[in-house]
């Protein structure tokens, strides 16, 4: 593959979504990763019930461009296997949890003597209080405050709608191993999915740090400070508004015919507007009521007014935007094509043509190379 990776050995050793998302970004910016997987494969293998051709759909999505081979780890062979991989490789990736990161010596304190420049990333938290418990999307939202702050006021905590803190800190992780590796030192770095996710909540979190506010729910998943910026339900569909400021509240005011909004002591700045929350947000919503979602879309986006159609994913999927920006991406393989979310990142020189999901073992040579070497 080529792109700014390119010449980059990374080892994954992981499952299900964190650490190979972190692997196929990189994967997919052109480094060359080798995905260790268990005898039985990742588990994500046996996920999806859909398959195509010889592939797992779930698998499918989060592994592209990768190369795989089986170790057994937890035996003498297994180890030797992976140290002489590593000798070569710049970093290795793993989202395993620390007690089995630690046994089966995925550590750069246990790597170092193999090759003093590993980079080592723990997609985990080595060191934590926490360290042992399972670190799954669900038991992070609801620890950090993300499920009791999502939902309507009266629901029960809400999970995000999709696996937001397996995705993030695989970001994160990414990003953490080629900063290390421009370092040009070997090392350990070190990711918390928990702490992942209370960096991201960065403004609500400095609220409550330093002026003791708690995170509380708006209806229609209003935004805390601004208003008027939620969803509101139109005579067909449903049109998220965000009015992030008086001008283009008074360009809104303008194009919906409610001059006297700009006058009103109520409703004419942002601070009277968050100040009388309720009463604005019931006046825009009946003014809302009376038209189409996708009809006052269309007349406040050319404004310059910040709204959008609520739509599905499969409509998502298939929009201009999407075929735009090349973000649906088709890989023949020998049983079926593969339609998958392509990289969101853009670089110059990155090639387009993707390499399919690795079969189990399917480039077991590599350690029969690396025995040679």
């Amino acid at each position: 593959m080529s792109g700014p990776l390119s010449g980059i050995r990374i080892l994954e050793i992981g499952h299900m979504l964190a650490g190979p998302y972190c692997g196929l970004l990189l994967a997919d910016l052109g480094a060359e990763v080798i995905k260790i997987e268990p005898p039985a494969g990742d588990i994500g293998r046996r996920v999806s019930p859909h398959s195509l051709g010889p592939h797992n759909a779930y698998f499918a999505s989060l592994n592209r461009n990768k190369r795989s081979v089986v170790i057994d780890l937890g035996c003498a062979g297994g180890q030797a296997s992976l140290c002489r991989l590593a000798q070569d490789a710049h970093a290795l990736v793993t989202n395993l949890r620390p007690s089995a990161i630690r046994k089966l010596g995925l550590t750069y304190e246990a790597l170092r003597d193999v090759n003093p420049k590993l980079v080592c990333v723990a997609l985990t938290g080595l060191e934590s209080p926490y360290a042992d418990r399972p670190a799954y999307d669900y038991v992070i939202q609801a620890m950090t405050g993300i499920m009791q702050m999502t939902g309507e006021p009266d629901s029960p905590p809400t999970k995000v709608g999709y696996s937001a803190v397996d995705n993030s800190a695989g970001i994160m992780a990414a990003l953490g191993l080629v900063a290390k590796i421009m370092e040009g030192k070997g090392g350990q770095v070190d990711v918390a999915m928990y702490d992942v996710m209370l960096s991201q909540l960065n403004y609500l979190a400095s609220a409550n740090l330093n002026a003791g506010e708690p995170v509380g729910r708006f209806a229609g998943s209003a935004h805390p400070y601004i208003v008027p910026a939620q969803v509101f339900a139109t005579r067909s569909g449903w049109l998220t508004l965000f009015v992030s400021h008086d001008d283009f509240w008074k360009r809104f005011c303008d194009e919906v015919g409610r001059p006297e909004w700009l006058s009103d002591v109520r409703f004419a700045t942002m601070a009277a507007r968050r100040a009388h929350r309720e009463l604005v947000v019931d006046a825009v919503g009946k003014l809302l009521a009376e038209r189409d979602a996708l009809e006052w879309a269309r007349r406040l986006v050319p404004l310059g007014i910040v709204a959008a159609e609520v739509t599905n994913l499969e409509d998502a999927l298939s929009s201009e935007q999407t075929r735009a920006r090349n973000m649906v991406i088709e890989i023949q393989t020998a049983g079926a094509l593969i339609r998958s979310v392509g990289n969101p990142i853009k670089t110059s020189g990155a090639s387009d043509r993707c390499l399919p999901p690795p079969l189990l073992g399917e480039h077991n040579d590599l350690l029969r190379q690396a025995v040679e070497a």
